[in-house]
């Protein structure tokens, strides 16, 4: 884990872009803008410079981010990566939003059981691939062993078990449930992972979808919320639209007022007719 500073800038940093790439501004030009408002005490600003180059010479960000694995975790290299694959359907903007939440959570006071929460639901929602995902987010300082055993254990159990039973086996709530009256609570074969709350939500939303287990830990627990694409803005092509069905209106009224009338004047859409054609000798080899 890095120091508190460092996720700050990094905040900073992904908001900024997230920002000021609704401007069409070249990445290269934002990086080397945002570098000069980076603290020089932090190590962001080397970071920048190593993304810069890697810019200029190949296009992508990922191939400097996986270079950094000591600066930027794995989880943050994966969703740039498929966020600058040619086939994926990931927007950039969404990736850099995801990676802004994660940084302004990281610099607060974060805990493993949101961090995997909030990881995970962004694979869901964005619906990436769970093997590298979860390969990735099994390498994030924030876990230890047990959670990194877990996490490879949930690749190969995806699909298979309902995910809010997997979280339920590995909390509190379920040593309380198998411990009987006036007697302690038996030894849990495998390290407990989640807390008795923790348990309780994932007890609640069994055999439901997995959005509404990520929504009650988000508004019980006060775990980072995972941002969503936005709508296209359609308000500047709203009034051209409005006006053309506005002027169709107005000619089939009048249509109406003139029927009403006596009669449409059809001679007004008629074409003029055309010119003659001028008598025009043909040539004596035609003839």
């Amino acid at each position: 884990m890095l120091d508190r500073e460092e996720y700050i800038e990094q905040a900073h940093l992904f908001r900024t872009l997230s920002e000021r790439l609704e401007e069409d501004t070249p990445v290269q030009e934002l990086l080397d803008h945002i570098k000069q408002e980076i603290l020089s005490t932090t190590r962001l600003p080397l970071a920048i410079d190593f993304l810069l180059a890697e810019l200029k010479h190949t296009g992508m960000m990922s191939g400097a981010m996986a270079r950094l694995s000591h600066y930027f975790t794995p989880f943050q290299t994966y969703v740039m990566r498929e966020a600058e694959a040619e086939r994926g359907r990931f927007d950039v903007r969404v990736a850099i939003e995801i990676l802004r939440h994660e940084a302004e959570y990281r610099a607060e006071s974060p805990i493993p059981q949101a961090m995997f929460m909030y990881q995970f639901e962004c694979l869901s929602r964005n619906r990436l691939k769970y093997d590298p995902g979860l390969t990735a987010i099994a390498g994030d300082p924030i876990f230890d062993e047990p959670w990194r055993e877990w996490i490879r254990e949930l690749r190969h159990r995806m699909g298979m078990v309902d995910f809010a039973d997997l979280i339920y086996v590995r909390s509190q709530l379920n040593i309380i449930h198998h411990t009987r009256p006036n007697e302690s609570p038996p030894i849990p074969e495998k390290p407990v992972l989640f807390t008795e709350k923790e348990g309780k939500i994932a007890w609640a939303n069994r055999r439901k979808d997995p959005l509404f287990l990520f929504a009650a830990l988000q508004r019980h627990l006060g775990y980072p919320v995972v941002p969503r694409p936005k709508r296209p803005d359609d308000s500047a092509s709203i009034v051209p639209l409005l006006k053309g069905q506005v002027e169709r209106l107005e000619v089939r009224v009048k249509l109406l007022e003139d029927e009403a009338r006596g009669g449409i004047d059809l001679t007004k859409f008629y074409s003029s007719p055309a010119a003659p054609l001028p008598n025009v000798k043909p040539p004596d080899d035609i003839q």
